[in-house]
This record gives structure tokens, sequence and C-alpha cells, in this order.
């Protein structure tokens, strides 16, 4: 069919699946995404595996912690106490038009480098940042996107894995020739330009939408929110911590005691328990904002109340999970990039292409896979038409990892926010495209040297 390889016909298909069931027949994302996984088993020849993909997810660690941070979002709610952290914050920053916006791009950004995933990011930071922004005038699909768009950096920004598989991409094509520190120089470098291209789009979209700076006898004090409320502010330093003995600690102190196996497990360990103790905690000090107090039955009343909210938003990331293990055991992605390398296409094409094509890829593929799959091909590819090859390696997760989690349909970490937010589908994704051209532009502009790299 106008000798189109079958693979994209396949993406096509599903795209086309998810859109019908989503916008004409107006079903939840989340039975779009399962019809569609559903059709891709059949026409894949796969429906032997099909409880294979269906249970394959579950064995995946970032998805229970998503799930463990959005019920964490739920408690924060219900018990008050996330009131507490949204009044300090709006003391600092109620002054400036937008504020809260900044700090969350600040702050989501600083975690996401350390967690290295934007729907896990999104997911513990943006408990506290979105509730904030909404607080401050900003409506909810913007507030979803601001901190999607933060948390999204992650994947891009070392220590990321995301990053580390960069690298090996490249170590594998030119052996030797560049260092580790120097590729992570350049990915800083390159991360700077993401950072304020987020600036700038937030500011103008602070504009349009005519956030206004708090009214100064809506903003609270400083002395008096951190004197009745130096509890739940707490709360952010008990997730931030583990995370960041983790980050510090991982490649020596504890890899050096439990081994390489051991240090894995006890990231996914941190990344699971993190947000239970923080729930933990969050119940213990908001216990009088309970109706009826703090026990199990009034619990069981509580999180029965939270499953509309928190299963539609797992539902949907896990599904897509589903997808992506599908696709990546039929080697879809390794056989559409025969196609593409068959085109030899010039310099100012290949700049172009690599981020539309990875942009598309997004909404299926994970960054990490789209890396492991197509790396090889986008940096040989590149380098071979001139560009420096620790350029096009560095731009790797620019282009995959951090927009995979703000493409719709997988959009990954959009989901997340929106389930924050409690946002519309509609809105919120209208938005996250304009977050989506805004960082391929800037990714198109680096990789034809329009934009230097300072370390470059």
């Amino acid at each position: 069919m106008l000798g189109l390889p079958v693979e994209l016909l396949y993406l096509i298909a599903l795209l086309i699946v998810i859109i019908v069931v989503f916008v004409i027949f107006k079903r939840p994302i989340y039975e779009a995404m399962l019809l569609g996984f559903l059709i891709m088993i059949v026409l894949l020849g796969k429906l032997d595996k099909l409880f294979y993909y269906l249970i394959k997810p579950s064995t995946n660690t970032l998805f229970y912690a998503i799930v463990a941070f959005l019920s964490l979002a739920f408690i924060l709610g219900k018990t008050d106490v996330v009131s507490s952290i949204i009044d300090f914050i709006l003391s600092i920053v109620g002054r400036v038009r937008g504020g809260a916006g900044y700090v969350a791009l600040i702050s989501s950004t600083f975690m996401a480098a350390l967690s290295g995933t934007g729907p896990g990011n999104v997911a513990a930071t943006g408990v506290f940042t979105i509730p904030a922004m909404i607080k401050t005038k900003f409506p909810r699909e913007l507030a979803a996107t601001v901190e999607m768009s933060a948390s999204s950096l992650g994947p891009m920004i070392p220590p990321s894995g995301t990053i580390l598989l960069a690298f090996g991409v490249l170590d594998s094509i030119f052996p030797g020739q560049y260092t580790l520190s120097a590729f992570w120089m350049a990915v800083w470098g390159i991360g700077i330009w993401f950072i304020l291209q987020r600036v700038v789009t937030l500011y103008l979209f602070c504009r349009y939408y005519k956030v206004e700076p708090v009214s100064k006898e809506d903003i609270p004090s400083m002395r008096e929110t951190f004197k009745n409320g130096w509890k739940a502010i707490l709360i952010p330093l008990i997730i931030f911590i583990p995370l960041f003995f983790d980050f510090k600690f991982n490649q020596t102190f504890i890899t050096n005691r439990l081994g390489v196996e051991g240090a894995k497990a006890f990231s996914n360990s941190v990344i699971l328990f993190t947000p239970g103790v923080a729930a933990i905690y969050a119940l213990l000090i908001g216990r009088n904002k309970i109706d009826g107090g703090l026990n199990l039955s009034n619990l069981y009343k509580l999180f029965k109340k939270g499953i509309k909210e928190i299963v539609p938003v797992s539902a949907t990331i896990y599904f897509a999970y589903c997808i992506s293990e599908l696709f990546g055991d039929v080697n879809l992605g390794g056989n559409l990039g025969d196609y593409i390398a068959s085109f030899n296409m010039t310099k100012l094409q290949l700049v172009f292409f690599f981020p539309i094509f990875t942009t598309f890829l997004g909404m299926f593929l994970p960054g990490s896979s789209q890396v492991a799959i197509f790396g090889a091909m986008i940096v040989s590819g590149l380098a071979a038409v001139g560009i420096n090859p620790i350029l096009a390696a560095a731009i790797l997760p620019a282009i995959t990892g951090a927009l995979e989690g703000m493409t719709p349909p997988l959009a990954l970490a959009m989901y997340t926010a929106m389930g924050i937010a409690k946002s519309k589908m509609k809105e919120t994704t209208l938005l996250a495209i304009i977050w989506v051209i805004a960082h391929l532009i800037v990714a198109i502009a680096i990789l034809a040297q329009i934009l230097p790299i300072p370390f470059l």
C-alpha cells in the first residue's frame, strides 16, 4: 500500500482506533487504549501471548510507583495536608505573575533529573505544584501541562538512565573516542536550551491566560504558614531525601555492599516505599481532617472514594505499557529503522526528519525503547552527514524520553498530571501538543546548529 512498510501501517491503524473510540464514540481513553491493544494483538498474530502482554506491565516497578504517588495525591487532598504546603509556596511566590508555575518548573526539573522518569516525577512533585498553580488562577489543563513539561525533562538531564543508554550507543559506534564526562556536559548544554524554552513558553501562557499574582490580602504570611504547617512541609523532604540518597550513593556505597542486582532492587524499593511512607505520615498529621477520625473503617471509605480518580489514569498507563511490550516483542521499531535507512536523506532532511520521527514514535514507544531500537541508526545517520557524533547522541534523550511522556496517546506524564489536576482530556491534549511543538522546534534548532551548545 503506497510502498509503506507494514509496521508503519500498524502504527497508523493503532492511532486511528484510539482516535475513533475516544473522539467519535467519546469513550474513556483507557478503553481506547485497551481496544487498540487487542486489535494490534490480532493484526500482529500474537493472540497466543495475550495474557503475557497483559501481565508483563505488572512487573514494572515504575507502574506501581505511579499508582502509589497518585494515591498519595488523593490522600494529601482529602486530609487537607497539601493546603499547608500550597500556602507556604504562595507565601514565597504569590506576588509574581505565574509564580507557582516557575516553582513547578524549577523543582520538577531538579527532581526529575534525580529520578530520570517523567511520569514518576509528575506523580511525586505534581501533588504539590499542580494544586498550587490551580490556586493561583492557572487553568487546570495549563497546570497539568506545565508540570508535565517540566517533569519530562528528567530523561534528558543527568543522571537519567536514558542518557547512559544514549552514551552506550555512541560508544558502540565510536568506541573509546568520547568520555562519559564530556558526553554529560554536552547533555547539560542541550538541557539548558530546553529549560529556557519552557520558561519562555510558560511566560507566554501566563500572559495569554492572564494569570495574575495572588492579591496581597490572599498571600499568607511565611512565618505563620511555617509555624502552623511545618509538619506538612516535611512531606517533600520525606520524598526527596530517599531519592537523593539513592542517586548519590547507588553507584558506590550501595553497589559495593549489595552488588549490582542488590543496588537495583534497593532503587526499586526506594521508589515504591517512599510514597507509602509519605502517605502514612500524611494520614497521621492530617487525621483530624478525616471524617470520623483515623480508623480502618474510615480509611476504607476514604479509598473507596479514590477509586474513581486513581483507577482510570492507572488503567490508561497500564495499557500503554502493554502496547509497548507488544511492539518491542515483534521488533516493530527495528524493521521501521531499516526502512528509513534506505532513503539516504541529506543533512537538512535528517535534521528535520529524526525529531519528527521520534515524536511520532513517542505516541507508542517509551524513550528508552526508542534509543535501544533506533539509537544507532539515528547517531550514525546524523554523523554520516557531518553532525558532531557527540551532539547526535546527546540529543537522543531529548527527542525520545522527553517527548514520550508528552505525546498522546502514550503521554504517560500527561495522564498522570491530568489525574492530579482533574483536567479535561481535550483541553489538556491541545496544550500538550503546543508544548511538544515548542520542544520539537528547539530540538531541530540544536541539530541544525542554530542554537550553540555551551559545553560542546
